[in-house]
């Protein structure tokens, strides 16, 4: 039986090496490394400015306290996510708004959200677009939205690292962007997050926030959080940062060779990859007809997968009171699921991964 999980972050000799460094610094907690970890993620986002912080959610809520979206605001995002995407709207005292996704790339529809801006479109200050998966939303059109309706725009790029649009890395479209380095993402600092904007006033406000609402010594001009990175967490950060361009070109191979050997199959819909888009592969999701029983007999098989996610937002019962029509994200709720993709994996494992596939519905 095979022993394949459905993540395996890659943390070794060169991590130790760095985190040791940070040790025998004294300086474990915010300070030098953090700021060299937020020039360098800088520096390949293409951006002017990057703030460390202690997760992808606060990373979320500090960029919305730093763009100044708040109580009576509203914000249009998708309800196909994880719940933090919506989670870190209403912690900044804004609403979210949800608008249906694609059917192909399961990220926020333009279609959809400019239905809803020309029914609504007075009572929205933002736009929050998920770049789900590792491939990028479509973020041309709803950057036009964003200006025809003087919105914020922000990307929610937690997944989504080394991916490009036309040929630019994610994190460099909106007002703000933020990412997560959860261990499962494709480069992890343990925990961790990180705001980018080439906005210096955004870029000032989320790094006061983050800490306490500090300015200069022990001045507090604003109410904030500890939302800080460790100087620990960023020296992993440094290391896997590295790593990253290797990282994306491996989980790429291994998306190619699943598509390869599944696209025949016709009870599974393999990954689309539109014409502007450079998937990063976070996930390798497919749509499959009978998902529990495809599910089941790869886990005993010894194959890791999983459901991301089983259930839409605004379905979840902290969502109750909000009414939403999202026929597309509920459907792909109930069909999709992903399968491992990371650069973990061998060729072989690979092909037995889709060998395991094929055979389930033979």
């Amino acid at each position: 039986m095979a022993n394949i999980s459905i993540a395996d972050p890659d943390l070794g000799r060169v991590e130790a090496e760095r985190v040791a460094d940070v040790i025998d610094s004294g300086m474990v907690a915010d300070g030098p490394t953090v700021r060299q970890f937020e020039s360098a993620f800088a520096d390949y986002c293409d951006v002017e400015h990057a703030v460390a912080t202690s997760n992808g959610t606060t990373a979320l809520h500090a960029a919305f306290e730093a763009l100044e979206i708040g109580q009576g605001d509203r914000v249009v995002t998708t309800p196909f996510s994880f719940v933090a995407s919506a989670n870190a709207i209403r912690l900044a005292g804004a609403e979210p708004v949800f608008a249906d996704i694609d059917p192909e790339t399961y990220n926020l529809d333009p279609d959809a959200v400019t239905e809803l801006l020309d029914a609504e479109g007075e009572t929205i200050d933002a736009i929050l677009a998920v770049h789900l998966y590792g491939l990028p939303a479509n973020i041309e059109p709803l950057a036009a939205l964003a200006d025809e309706h003087d919105l914020l725009l922000v990307e929610d790029a937690a997944q989504a690292h080394g991916a490009t649009y036309n040929g630019e890395r994610v994190g460099s479209f909106g007002d703000a962007a933020c990412f997560s380095f959860y261990p499962t993402k494709n480069m992890t600092t343990g925990e961790g997050g990180m705001i980018t904007t080439d906005r210096e006033d955004v870029a000032e406000r989320a790094a006061q926030f983050v800490n306490h609402g500090r300015s200069d010594t022990y001045e507090h001009v604003e109410l904030g959080h500890n939302f800080r990175m460790t100087s620990i967490g960023a020296a992993i950060g440094l290391a896997q940062l590295e790593k990253l361009p290797e990282y994306v070109a491996k989980r790429r191979e291994n998306a190619r060779i699943l598509t390869e050997r599944l696209r025949s199959q016709p009870a599974v819909a393999t990954p689309f990859e539109p014409a502007y888009a450079r998937h990063a592969y976070h996930q390798y999701t497919i749509r499959c007809k009978n998902r529990d029983r495809l599910r089941s007999y790869l886990d005993n098989a010894g194959i890791g997968t999983g459901v991301y996610y089983p259930t839409p937002i605004h379905e979840q019962p902290a969502y109750d009171h909000v009414e939403t029509d999202a026929p597309v994200a509920e459907q792909a709720a109930r069909e999709v699921l992903s399968l491992p993709v990371h650069p973990a994996l061998s060729i072989d494992d690979v092909r037995s991964i889709t060998t395991v596939v094929q055979s389930c519905y033979e």
